[in-house]
């Protein structure tokens, strides 16, 4: 299983930033598509989340400004971010969960400036 996360950078606040996950090596149609982030020095988080029926589900730190997204098609997972805030700095993960399991990608820096 490999989850390659993409799309991190450095933006300002108020601006926008959208990451990328590709799946290989697991069943992507029946695996609920979750992005987490983590601050320095603060615990893991979830952030948003997408089932295999496409029901999204949110933080309510990010609700309205983030979407998530699947395309099964190309085996991709997306967080569109707008509005971006300083404190949505962090190292944000891919993550796969199926019935017996779970698969973390590497993480992709984000960074807001105020």
């Amino acid at each position: 299983v490999q989850l390659q996360a993409s799309g991190g950078g450095l933006v300002q606040a108020g601006g926008s930033l959208r990451l990328s996950c590709a799946a290989s090596g697991v069943i992507f149609s029946i695996s609920t598509m979750r992005w987490y982030r983590q601050a320095p020095g603060k615990q893991r988080d979830l952030v948003a989340s997408m089932s295999p029926g496409d029901t999204a589900t949110y933080a309510d730190p990010v609700k309205g400004r983030f979407t998530i997204s699947r395309d099964n098609a190309k085996r991709t997972v997306t967080l569109q971010m707008n509005s971006l805030k300083p404190e949505d700095t962090a190292v944000y993960y891919c993550n796969a969960l199926l019935p017996w399991g779970q698969a973390w990608g590497q993480g992709t820096q984000v960074t807001v400036s105020s």
